[in-house]
């Protein structure tokens, strides 16, 4: 992977990668947390991702200001994924896994990721880690 970029926004809005291999997952993600999370953060533009080589080309790409990754996916998990991104990409963004459980939350600290919500997703939840994330990325 290249050297990715500091986040590249537009100031309008927050690029969000969503991955799962389950469609449902990533609707669930996308209608938790809305087009817009807090009043204070700019509108989320979301990335829907299916497989891993497609999140990696995402991130290398630059432009993602947050990545929410499942954990259970398959073939490919969010864990394995978070780690390879925090080993390889220079400034990557943060990264919240989405777990099985949430005993599965020191995985996640492994992976290197910021911040882990358990299954089933609980909007208010998911939210508060979400906008946490945004607003450390946005005052970098």
């Amino acid at each position: 992977m290249t050297d990715a970029t500091a986040h590249t926004s537009r100031a309008d809005r927050l690029r969000v990668l969503v991955y799962s291999d389950d469609a449902t997952t990533r609707q669930k993600v996308v209608l938790a947390l809305g087009t817009r999370p807090h009043p204070d953060l700019p509108e989320l533009e979301y990335v829907e991702v299916a497989t891993a080589p497609v999140v990696i080309r995402q991130m290398d790409a630059g432009g993602i200001d947050l990545a929410i990754l499942d954990g259970e996916a398959v073939p490919a998990g969010g864990m394995g994924i978070a780690k390879q991104l925090k080993d390889e990409i220079d400034d990557c963004p943060p990264i919240l896994v989405l777990t099985g459980r949430p005993d599965d939350a020191w995985l996640a600290t492994w992976s290197r990721a910021e911040a882990a919500v358990p299954h089933p997703l609980d909007p208010i939840r998911l939210s508060e880690a979400v906008i946490a994330l945004l607003r450390t990325r946005l005052s970098a």
